[in-house]
């Protein structure tokens, strides 16, 4: 099979277990193509925790999930240096952290204060963790997906905005719709009644890590061509000077999406047309992943929440004025 029948194939099995969210599913594998992180934000029972789960089941990583609580402190994420004593003589050693795997789920990560939420910065940016003065590096396969539930939500803190611009993409997660609804209904059942049968214990075929490695160098290769590559950076800088583009528009923004965003929407696009099978990014690769790399990178003025304007329709109204040359 080819990188991509695998990438593919991946996707397909952990939809199997996560009904009614195609497009989470579908985020999951541009992170993973990307080598970015995700914030995925939705109300408590979407199956976010078990996306992520599910992604670890059906390939050959180590998962970790960090429950995210206001008594959590930062060496919990990321280890810390403990003292062993053997023969009379005694050593600090580094305990590594949860942080030290392929896979994190970083649960509810809105729910612990800035501190600790910032102690994922340097593994998010860096790819390392630094205690105690000495740096470690984390493994090749490393993407962190972090969920939230809405800040609206009691006992919530909204994330920095540092940490934020390290999110490559930002998905929301909304409710499923009806038949899925059923669906899932079906599959919690069977997955009951399979449990309590006593059945010789089944291997998956897991998914070899190379796979994505190997997809992330034909990514590489996917052609930009100069009029979208011009494209992607006029979104951009129609978020930050939208007076040039439209005066209501300006009333809406505070401040327009950062360098790391052109970059993160140019890997995206390139991820996304190499999943439908092309060799060649196309204005509508740009559009449809544009929502969620910018999502979480716009401020929005005092005007736009004072009229509950979403990021969503300002990003909308954006895609819609700005033109491809």
């Amino acid at each position: 099979m080819t990188a991509r029948e695998d990438i593919l194939d991946l996707g397909k099995r952990v939809g199997q277990s996560i009904i009614g969210q195609d497009a989470m599913v579908e985020r999951l594998l541009l992170g993973l193509l990307a080598n970015g992180h995700l914030l995925v934000e939705g109300l408590p029972g979407l199956a976010k925790t078990r996306a992520i789960k599910s992604l670890a089941k059906n390939l050959d990583s180590e998962l970790s999930r960090v429950q995210f609580t206001p008594d959590l402190l930062p060496a919990d994420i990321t280890g810390s240096e403990i003292y062993f004593s053997e023969g009379g003589k005694g050593e600090f050693k580094f305990q590594q952290g949860p942080i030290f795997a392929n896979l994190i789920l970083a649960d509810e990560i809105n729910r612990a204060p800035a501190k600790v939420q910032s102690a994922l910065l340097e593994a998010m940016e860096e790819r390392q963790v630094t205690v105690g003065g000495k740096s470690y590096p984390l493994p090749d396969l490393f993407m962190v997906m972090a969920t939230q539930n809405p800040i609206e939500q009691e006992g919530t803190y909204p994330l920095p905005e540092a940490q934020l611009d390290r999110f490559l993409m930002h998905v929301e997660v909304g409710y499923p719709d009806e038949k899925s609804e059923g669906a899932i209904m079906r599959l919690n059942r069977d997955e009951e009644n399979a449990s309590h049968e006593k059945k010789p214990n089944s291997t998956i075929e897991r998914l070899n890590p190379q796979s994505i490695f190997d997809a992330r160098k034909e990514i590489g290769t996917v052609i930009v061509s100069e009029p979208v590559e011009k494209y992607i950076v006029s979104l951009v800088i129609a978020t930050r000077y939208p007076d040039r583009y439209d005066r209501d528009l300006a009333k809406q923004l505070q401040v327009g999406v950062s360098p790391r965003g052109v970059i993160g929407l140019d890997k995206v696009s390139r991820a996304y047309a190499w999943l439908k099978g092309r060799d060649y990014v196309t204005p509508d690769d740009v559009k449809a992943v544009a929502n969620d790399v910018f999502r979480h990178r716009l401020i929005l003025s005092y005007e736009a929440h004072a009229s509950s304007t979403t990021a969503d329709q300002v990003i909308d109204r954006i895609v819609e004025l700005v033109a491809v040359s």
